[in-house]
């Protein structure tokens, strides 16, 4: 029995965290099994590999290639200890980010060779394919504003943290660092991918209220379980 692969997109402060956490909440209430993810991460590698692309000192002068082959180091990990095998065994698998994230991030917003960002991509993932992709969208002024209302950070440890990660306090995230040059050629990005594959990618307006993008969501994916 396949499962069902659902992808939260979008840029920094759309509110892709409260938004998977409350679909999650619904889901579990209706009897489905669910597994929670996010990338960079989701794994015990994986998570370290988030804590050098995101908040180790050392990462201040880290290549855009590094960052793209980090990226999927951490994916491929994840595709096969956690996403395939859920996805066999008929779960339905949240994932806030996946490979839309690369091509908007490092593909535009870092202007890595799109074609070369894709090849690494298909790389990493294999056949897996999210079933459906939901895109908050927020205008880049909105997202600098949360970005910013938002520190300094409390932060909780996932399940699978890296012995390294703090358990609260402000941490540095060298992705929120860029300038907003860089968000609007991200948010060009998440523009170009979601009209090149309108099947899959849903945009939602991020800027409602949270009940009311919950329910859009709702909306969608309930379609499909």
């Amino acid at each position: 029995m396949k499962g069902l692969f659902i992808t939260f997109e979008g840029t920094e402060g759309s509110g892709k965290s409260t938004q998977i956490a409350l679909l999650e909440e619904r889901l579990l209430a209706a009897g489905h099994v669910v597994q929670m993810l996010r990338e960079p991460g989701g794994t015990p590698i994986g998570e370290e590999i988030r804590h050098t692309l995101k908040h180790s000192e050392f990462n201040r002068g880290m290549k855009p290639e590094t960052e793209l082959l980090l990226m999927n180091a951490a994916r491929a990990q994840l595709v096969r200890e956690v996403i395939r095998p859920a996805l066999d065994a008929g779960e339905v698998v949240l994932c806030d980010r996946f490979y839309d994230s690369t091509l908007a991030y490092q593909g535009y917003g870092r202007g890595l060779d799109l074609k070369w960002v894709q090849t690494i991509v298909d790389f990493a993932v294999g056949d897996i394919r999210p079933d459906i992709t939901l895109l908050l969208t927020v205008p880049v002024s909105i997202s600098e504003a949360r970005r910013l209302a938002r520190q300094p950070l409390l932060i909780s440890v996932p399940a699978t943290k890296s012995p390294r990660t703090p358990k609260l306090g402000f941490i540095r995230d060298r992705m929120e660092e860029a300038d907003r040059a860089f968000f609007e050629r991200v948010e060009e990005g998440y523009q170009a991918i979601a009209g090149a594959d309108k099947k899959r990618i849903k945009p939602i307006d991020g800027t409602q209220s949270v009940d009311k993008v919950t329910e859009e969501i709702w909306a969608q994916v309930s379609r499909l379980l």
